[in-house]
């Protein structure tokens, strides 16, 4: 498998439901809340790239572009867009989506950057 090819068949996508424990006094999920979920996306992503343990050393570019209302859906979608040699970098897009209606637009978007470690914590080699 080509690496280009590893890269597609590590896409990762995860459907969520918003439930009021994660919202706020507008109904609407804490930025918090989904920065959790695209960061926990995109340990899914890099671990299922190298099959190493990972950590998350930075994010980047995290957008919100639509409110998340509780009681909706949400998707979530890692795909990488940079392996190092010893980081990955993984663009997370989250889409709200209604649960009774065919409405789903794009909510945020972040970059992920994650790196791979040994059992000392210290960076190890990708590939």
């Amino acid at each position: 498998m080509t690496k280009e090819e590893k890269i597609l068949a590590c896409r990762t996508s995860v459907f969520k439901t918003v439930f009021p424990d994660i919202t706020n006094h507008h109904n609407t999920m804490f930025g918090g809340a989904v920065m959790a979920m695209m960061d926990e996306i995109a340990f899914i992503t890099a671990t299922r790239y190298a099959r190493k343990a990972f950590v998350t050393v930075g994010s980047d570019k995290i957008s919100f572009i639509k409110p998340i209302p509780a009681g909706s859906f949400v998707e979530l979608i890692g795909n990488i867009i940079h392996v190092g040699n010893t980081s990955i970098k993984v663009l997370v897009e989250a889409y709200v989506e209604d649960m009774y209606s065919d409405y789903r637009e794009k909510a945020s978007t972040g970059e992920f950057t994650l790196v791979a470690v040994g059992e000392n914590m210290k960076p190890v080699k990708i590939e």
